[in-house]
This record gives structure tokens, sequence and C-alpha cells, in this order.
């Protein structure tokens, strides 16, 4: 086995700080990678080629889940995924999909539910939730592929958690949900997010 260049090793320290914060504090990849990096090389420049992809980060959160977070980081990841089933069967005439941390098992103490939606118009969402007399805010978020216009998404509290409805056209579910990197997004349906909650460890 060859061992790790300088930039791997420190590449691989960045990635282990990120996963710390995302884990124990709730932060965002994008923030985490760049906290992660100043903490160990201070206000210097640092070069793009030093900083690891969000792919090495989501497997250092992995191992620290399973490091530091055994005793409760499962039983998070099942409630919030049975939370998940129910809305994505709740919100079923709008096509849902599941993805980010509770989808990839990486969900923590912080993490919210990210749901993509494809309605045939997105009005009727809004409806839908305006007739559950759920109060909802509305943002925006980027385009999985990175190259179209941010979406419309919907926010609100379910349960005490945070839920997210972020809608794409009907069109954009066939096409390959992949991050401007060009790495496939994983993501489910509910009948995939069964299959997952029946994998997830029993806590």
């Amino acid at each position: 086995m060859n061992p790790e260049t300088p930039v791997e090793s420190l590449r691989a320290e960045i990635a282990a700080g990120a996963a710390r914060l995302i884990a124990e504090d709730g932060a965002d990849y994008a923030s985490a990678k760049r906290k992660s990096a100043r903490q160990l090389l201070g206000d210097t420049r640092i070069r793009g080629d030093i900083l690891p992809d969000n792919a090495q980060i989501e497997e250092e959160v992995r191992r620290y889940n399973e490091l530091f977070l055994a005793d409760s980081q499962p039983a998070r990841l099942l409630k919030l995924r049975w939370l998940a089933l129910e809305w994505m069967e709740r919100l079923a005439r709008f096509r849902p999909y599941l993805t980010g941390a509770v989808q990839n098992g990486t969900a923590g103490e912080h993490s919210d539910i990210y749901l993509q939606l494809f309605p045939d118009n997105g009005k009727e969402v809004a409806m839908f939730l305006l007739d559950q007399r759920i109060n909802f805010e509305v943002s925006e978020t980027p385009h999985f592929n990175g190259h179209s216009d941010a979406v419309e998404t919907f926010s609100f509290l379910a349960q005490g958690e945070g839920l997210h409805l972020a809608l794409y056209e009907p069109d954009d579910l066939r096409s390959a949900a992949r991050s401007g990197s060009g790495r496939k997004i994983p993501r489910c349906d509910a009948e995939a997010l069964r299959q997952l909650i029946e994998e997830t460890p029993n806590p």
C-alpha cells in the first residue's frame, strides 16, 4: 500500500474535522469543510486540491457516528426515516423522493428531512399544506443539476423536526440527479425508504 502524500494526509485531517462539526454542531458540508481547514491551516490561502470532496466527508461522518454516537445515532436516524416516510405517503400525489443525510444514513441530532417533489403544479403543494393548517416558509434551493435556476422550497416543522420540500418540474424527474461535480446524488422513493427502514440497525 502506498503511503499517503502530505496533501492526502492533510485532506483526510480536514475531512475528519469537518465530520465532527457536522455530527456535533449540525454544520453544513461546505462551511464545515472551510472551518476545519482554517482550524488546521489558519488564515493561509487554501488551495482547492487540499479540500476533501463531499464523498470523503460523508464517509468520515459515518466513521464518527460509529465511533462516538453509536448509542444514539441509529435511533435518531430511524425516527427521522419513519417521519420522512409518513410525509412521503401524505405527499404521494406529488411524487416525493428523499435525499440528504436521512436517506444516506448519516443523519444526526441536528439533521433535517429533505424531500424532492415533482408536482404538476407547485401551487397544489402550497394549497395542500394550507389545507393541513401548516405554516411554512418559502425559500430557494439550488437545482440538483447545478445549472438550472434555483427551485422553490417550502420548510416547516413536523413533530419538532425540520422538513424541507424542494419543488421541481415533472421533467426533472427523468433527469439524473447529479451534483455540480457530476457525482450522482442518492435519493429514494417511499418503497425504497421502507426497505432502508427495515435495514436500519434496531437501536
